[in-house]
């Protein structure tokens, strides 16, 4: 497993991410993510599955040192009793005395950045959080955030994948030491089945979707954390380490497209 360093914190390039899944589909698949080598599992409270993310860690053959495990806050737990209270919880459902990050999970419309951050401070400072960060938050709001965090701002997490433009972003991140965390890396399946990277692929020996995670992580500064509950594609998306792309198909693979983004926005959300 690769690493992305940023502020002197190092932080596995491949992750998992746990949205829709619940119990025991959620419990076995982040079993058998750890037992395939993943080292990174990012999960919320507005999951709803943080006991089952729990389990697996706890059931896992890896000591929870070598784990590093992201939540995120919910709406509702922005006051500052409601993160340190919220926190704990999380803590408990977690089976764990400290996540490594703390998240909040997307701005809220009254509550102020700072109150939250000034209490997930304090959470670091006791040694419940050993690190934070914010969620889809503007290059405008992420400054304005790391201004007023009395702790260190380590990641913005937010949709990134071949349709979806970070550039602005990414170069925020990369002049103040933080790290970009790709969620929906693979566009909600909109990077499977998609001509320009199966073609990629081809040379290579290698999936669409396997070229769509190289194509992020091989940028400085990002982390890609895509989901899945299938071993087949849980093994598939940790073999992105074994080759390179060129600086041509680099620039093949970017291609913003606000329909193709609402196409995968739109799909990530159906029931089924």
């Amino acid at each position: 497993m690769e690493h992305v360093t940023a502020q002197g914190v190092e932080v596995p390039a491949i992750g998992l991410g746990t949205w829709r899944m619940t119990g025991e589909t959620c419990r076995r698949a982040v079993g058998e993510a750890l037992e395939l080598g993943y080292r990174h599992v990012d999960t919320a409270q507005m999951y709803g599955n943080e006991r089952a993310v729990g389990a697996a860690i706890a059931a896992a053959d890896v000591d929870r040192e070598e784990v590093f495990l992201t939540t995120k806050l919910a709406l509702s737990n922005r006051t500052a009793e409601g993160v340190v209270r919220s926190t704990r919880a999380s803590l408990n459902r977690l089976r764990t005395e400290y996540v490594d990050l703390l998240l909040i999970h997307q701005p809220h419309p009254t509550v102020a950045d700072a109150e939250t951050l000034d209490a997930m401070g304090k959470l670091v400072d006791e040694g419940l959080v050993r690190h934070v960060g914010v969620s889809n938050f503007s290059v405008d709001r992420l400054q304005r955030a790391r201004e007023a965090s009395p702790a260190p701002i380590l990641t913005n997490q937010v949709q990134y994948h071949p349709f979806w433009d970070q550039t602005e972003l990414l170069d925020y991140c990369r002049i103040h030491d933080l790290v970009l965390t790709a969620y929906s890396p693979l566009a909600h399946g909109g990077a499977i089945d998609d001509d320009t990277l199966d073609a990629i692929g081809a040379r290579y020996g290698k999936s669409g979707a396997q070229v769509a995670l190289r194509w992020l992580i091989q940028q400085d500064g990002v982390v890609a954390i895509p989901k899945s509950t299938s071993r087949e594609h849980l093994r598939a998306n940790l073999a992105v380490f074994d080759f390179a792309l060129t600086d041509r198909e680099m620039d093949a693979i970017a291609r913003p497209s606000l329909v193709r983004t609402a196409e995968s926005f739109l799909r990530g959300r159906l029931p089924f």
